[in-house]
């Protein structure tokens, strides 16, 4: 991994640990760009002809990448819109358990329809009270995300398969824009019906792309109306006669922005997704284990058995100033710090956080 750090120009002058809230851009991702635009410079129209297979190609990179039929991957300028496209076609009727620290971008698409919403307070023991409240409150769709964004909680994923076989009829819609890229992920062996995120995150893609993932069984519990030509592909016969996935489609895709999410899913996967998922865990554990020591974690994620790679340590203004003056990108996210690691991150940057850390305690 050490060698890929150079691919990241950033890295030459800050120890990055800011990926959640964006990911960093790297000379291969500018190169492939500088060439997209010099093409359209001088084709003009020429090369907006060819797109559509640039964007099929990127469907099927999408997912190859994450085990999902072509067939039933959307394509989405970002995970909001995406979400607010299939709940207009979901039946209002349905019970819906949240987690109250959710992201809003999940949260609110649901909270602002007149669906029934049921939230939870996240807490260490959050799987056990999943189930409790599913089984009190006749629950009909869980909405989470993977990994919360504040401080890092990460669901249990056999848990959501478990989950799944015991109520086969559940509807499970997951936020995975703090998780995608972090980890190798199955979709198909997975517990979740629909999963969405944006790419601008872990996955390395810039802005302006991101996808909904589904099974193929619960494309029928949704009603969609959202339409277009391009949910057609041109075809004025078409009206009625498009995929399901293209109702997310309904109007142009950026090639630039697509172009990327294909381009970086195909860099990770030069890297090995195992090498990542690897790499991840190690520095994830070590920064658990010190952080842990120096009880700045939140009580909610201190005895879990896993976490992610985001962590909210305890600490104000003068501690966020002394990161940020030590050159290590971070964000002051709740009441704490946030600090997120991915696998241009070394262990020794890891490190020097922590000492840092424990030097102003």
């Amino acid at each position: 991994m050490q060698k890929i750090s150079k691919d990241f120009p950033i890295l030459d002058q800050y120890i990055y640990a800011n990926t959640a809230t964006t990911g960093i851009m790297y000379d291969g991702l500018l190169d492939w760009r500088q060439e997209h635009d010099l093409d359209y410079l001088i084709g003009g129209s020429n090369f907006k002809l060819k797109a559509t297979k640039l964007l099929e190609d990127t469907r099927t990179v999408v997912g190859r990448f994450f085990n999902c039929k072509a067939e039933n991957v959307a394509l989405v300028q970002n995970f909001s819109l995406g979400l607010n496209i299939l709940l207009e076609g979901l039946d209002k009727k349905h019970k819906v358990l949240m987690i109250e620290e959710d992201y809003p971008s999940l949260k609110w698409p649901f909270l602002s329809r007149d669906f029934e919403v049921s939230c939870l307070q996240l807490s260490s023991k959050l799987e056990d009270d999943i189930l409790k409240t599913i089984k009190e409150k006749n629950i009909s769709v869980l909405a989470l995300s993977l990994i919360q964004w504040i401080n890092g909680f990460k669901i249990d994923l056999s848990f959501l398969q478990k989950l799944k076989k015991e109520f086969p009829e559940l509807l499970i819609i997951a936020d995975a824009t703090q998780y995608c890229g972090t980890e190798s992920f199955d979709f198909e062996t997975s517990g979740i019906d629909v999963l969405g995120a944006s790419a601008y995150k872990w996955l390395l893609s810039g802005a302006g792309n991101g996808f909904l993932l589904f099974k193929e069984d619960v494309k029928s519990k949704f009603s969609l109306s959202f339409s277009g030509f391009n949910s057609a592909s041109g075809n004025l016969d078409g009206k009625d006669k498009f995929p399901f996935i293209k109702h997310f489609e309904p109007g142009h895709l950026d090639t630039l922005a697509f172009g990327s999410l294909k381009f970086s899913l195909e860099y990770l996967t030069s890297i090995g997704m195992e090498n990542i998922t690897k790499h991840n865990k190690e520095i994830s554990n070590q920064a658990f284990k010190e952080f842990k020591k120096l009880n700045v974690l939140d009580e909610t994620v201190i005895d879990r058995d896993e976490h992610s790679t985001i962590f909210n340590v305890k600490g104000g203004q003068k501690l966020f100033d002394t990161l940020t003056n030590n050159d290590i990108m971070c964000t002051q996210r709740g009441d704490g710090i946030r600090l997120s690691f991915h696998f241009y991150n070394s262990m020794k940057n890891v490190n020097k956080v922590i000492d840092i850390i424990k030097k102003m305690k």
